[in-house]
């Protein structure tokens, strides 16, 4: 049976429906925030891998175009493979989510959020979150939540949740925050160098309404929620953990304090090996799946053991993995103009982590078409994120990047977006793509530093310097640890991956994700301080390197020159088929056709802008000559010295200038009756003529005689 809930939520109406759609799912709800419209569906296999070492989660954001009233492009009219908005969604639904499901579930779990209207005023992100949320809470599977999220603007000081399209515009803060009841547990943010107490106070004002959602959830689910099933897990004798214990906690104490990586890594693998092998041959005479279970089960044991050891180290003793203090940064390195082709190129090294990021600037028309559900269609900055399999000494897949390198170049975007110019101040397309050479921790913050670095040996003109930190948390009991510039087993091990980046001025980026409950408000204070101190150390060594952008772009990179043109004129400045504007490029470029690698680049703006672009200054000036000759008007009254291009039994016609051709009619020839007008001119001659304007049918009409008259009345009046 169907049935409805709503909330005022905010002044604006949630509605929850159940019982009507999708019944074999075993959580599914209808979510209605005012015209956008989402259905939330969960599904757990019936039996689970208990030998499995990790929980199959899947969570997916299926955007389907006609919720927004488009059709999709390309040749076979449906959705393809996600985009990067519905990557990015799933992934921040998963992120709060999963920490919450029990350590030992090993049933697979489907979450399945189909986007069916989009009211662009209204979420459909925040709203599938609270669908996926509620869809799993009501149903049968172990979950502790509930769990919801909201977005946070701010305009004009005043905090906004979940604002709408205008008021975002507005806004300098882009707040996406998640939490239970109690604590925050994730967060994603892009802003404009706000300090660390604005943020902070963004975030508990963002977590009071996540409070208001899950009290509405707890309500429906007291109502029809399901009781939660039994299910299987891997029971692990205390004698066992005792053995294992025994012999493993010493020799991992001394190797988690080995500071070399890769030696580490090395000794840790080879003391796991050693013990896993004792226990397959002193048990040889078990059958295949019982011996399995067993292998299973003390490799659980000796990952236990490694975590509590590393976390008494870190918290009880304050000692790193690599004996650096708590706040102590790894040495940094850095580089620019590595590669003397490319637009611009730095490399930046933390540690074991190096990012060499380059640059390339293009026209305006090489922005990036998004085919998505939001407003926006095209995209003039974009930073992509490569993380190969080198960069951490293994081998694996190679092919389309992944939602873990979707993510980290998103984050770098966003931190980056907020210092370039606008279209108007530099009329580029831009891209950076960060290659991660090397990776031992935070490679998406090495991002941010080497970008900003390439971004302003490019001649960029970025408003500021950004630099990006990784902070890391470490609990054990009440008592934790925070930890700056985190590497690869910190992250592992921690509860915390919390990622700041910013310039001097503020934070223009923000990314935690936790592996426990949530974290409190005080710690998020030490650790927006913590970080605060890091990035201005980075800031400065970033700095010295390069501090400013500099005044030109790369003799590689195009030159560009912007002007105003009549918009009414484009038509004219691209010609029937396109043939004016393919002639002007050619011509002006020396090439046969518009496709060639050194063609100059024309973009005309509705608005009557004409952007040109080209390496050669020579081209450039070529080119704009061309279009402007084209758009120039004759005023009417006005005097010009043309040449006669063709002599016709009416009259003669004569060029103004390149592109702008009239008419002089035989009776406009002399002050005279012209019998013939060869008599008067031939094809090469220059005369001058008065413009009389332009006939109904848009021709221009010149006259000799008038201009011959007005010489004849001034002579007269002179003499």
């Amino acid at each position: 049976m169907k049935k409805v809930f709503e909330l005022d939520f905010r002044g604006r109406k949630l509605v929850v429906e159940h019982g009507e759609l999708a019944k074999q799912a075993h959580g599914a709800v209808l979510v209605r925030y005012g015209d956008t419209v989402i259905l939330s569906t969960v599904v757990v296999s019936k039996e689970a891998n208990i030998l499995s070492d990790f929980f199959p989660l899947m969570v997916l954001y299926q955007e389907k175009l006609y919720s927004v009233g488009k059709i999709p492009g390309g040749f076979i009219k449906r959705e393809g493979r996600p985009t990067d908005n519905a990557t990015l969604a799933a992934r921040m639904i998963d992120r709060p989510m999963r920490p919450l499901f029990p350590s030992n579930f090993r049933n697979e779990v489907q979450i399945v959020n189909t986007v069916l209207s989009v009211d662009q005023n209204n979420s459909p992100e925040m709203a599938a979150m609270f669908g996926s949320s509620l869809c799993t809470c009501i149903s049968k599977i172990p979950f502790d939540g509930p769990i919801a999220g909201v977005k946070v603007g701010r305009v004009n000081g005043k905090f906004i949740i979940n604002p709408t399209v205008s008021e975002a515009e507005q806004s300098d803060i882009d707040l996406t925050v998640a939490g239970t009841e109690e604590a925050i547990n994730m967060v994603e943010a892009g802003s404009k160098e706000v300090s660390e107490e604005d943020m902070l106070d963004a975030l508990m004002f963002g977590h009071e309404a996540i409070k208001e959602l899950i009290s509405f959830e707890k309500k429906i689910i007291a109502e029809i929620g399901e009781e939660k099933m039994a299910y299987d897990v891997l029971t692990i004798s205390d004698e066992l953990k005792k053995e294992v214990y025994a012999l493993a906690h010493d020799q991992l104490d001394v190797a988690l304090r080995i500071k070399d990586k890769q030696e580490k890594y090395d000794t840790i693998d080879k003391i796991k090996e050693d013990i896993v092998n004792k226990y397959t041959l002193d048990n040889s005479s078990l059958e295949p799946d019982a011996l399995n279970e067993l292998i299973t089960k003390v490799k659980l044991v000796l990952e236990e053991t490694e975590y509590e050891i590393f976390r008494r180290i870190v918290v009880k003793e304050k000692v790193r993995a690599d004996g650096r203090q708590m706040d102590e940064i790894r040495p940094l390195s850095t580089d620019i103009d590595l590669l003397p082709r490319t637009h611009g190129s730095a490399l930046f090294t933390r540690g074991q982590t190096q990012s060499l990021s380059v640059v390339t600037l293009g026209a305006l028309g090489e922005h990036q078409i998004l085919d998505g559900l939001s407003l926006e269609d095209e995209k003039r900055f974009m930073l992509h994120y490569n993380f190969p399999q080198f960069s951490v000494g293994e081998t694996g897949r190679y092919g389309a990047p992944g939602r873990r390198e979707i993510g980290h170049g998103a984050l770098g975007e966003r931190a980056l977006a907020q210092v370039i110019p606008s279209e108007d101040e530099f009329p580029y397309t831009i891209r950076v793509v960060s290659e991660i050479l090397e990776s031992n921790g935070s490679s998406s913050q090495a991002s941010i530093c080497a970008g900003c670095m390439a971004l302003m040996a490019a001649g960029v003109p970025i408003k500021a310097p950004v630099a990006g930190i990784a902070m890391g948390l470490i609990t054990d009991g009440d008592d934790y640890t925070i930890l700056t510039d985190i590497q690869g087993m910190e992250d592992h091990l921690g509860d915390m991956d919390f990622k700041v980046a910013g310039t001097k001025n503020g934070i223009c980026a923000l990314q935690m994700d936790i592996k426990i409950k949530g974290i409190t408000k005080q710690i998020l204070k030490e650790a927006l301080s913590q970080a605060k101190k890091a990035r201005m150390q980075i800031l400065d060594v970033i700095t010295k390197q390069i501090d400013k952008p500099r005044s030109e772009v790369s003799k590689y990179a195009p030159k560009t020159l912007t002007f105003m043109i009549n918009p009414d004129k484009i038509k004219d400045v691209i010609g029937k088929g396109g043939e004016m504007i393919t002639k002007i490029i050619c011509e002006a470029s020396h090439v046969n056709t518009v496709t060639d690698i050194n063609a100059v680049k024309v973009d005309l703006e509705d608005d009557g802008r004409v952007i040109i672009y080209h390496t050669d200054k020579e081209i450039i000036d070529k080119t704009a000559d061309m279009i402007k000759n084209i758009v120039r008007e004759v005023e009417t009254g006005k005097n010009y010295l043309c040449k006669v291009v063709k002599v016709e039994d009416f009259g003669c016609f004569v060029e103004v200038w390149p592109g702008c051709e009239g008419l002089v009619h035989i009776s406009h020839l002399a002050k005279e009756r012209v019998n013939k007008t060869s008599d008067v001119v031939k094809v090469g001659d220059e005369i001058l003529v008065k413009s009389l304007g332009y006939d109904k049918k848009g021709r221009l009409n010149l006259s000799r005689k008038e201009v011959l008259l007005e010489e004849e009345a001034k002579n007269e009046k002179n003499s």
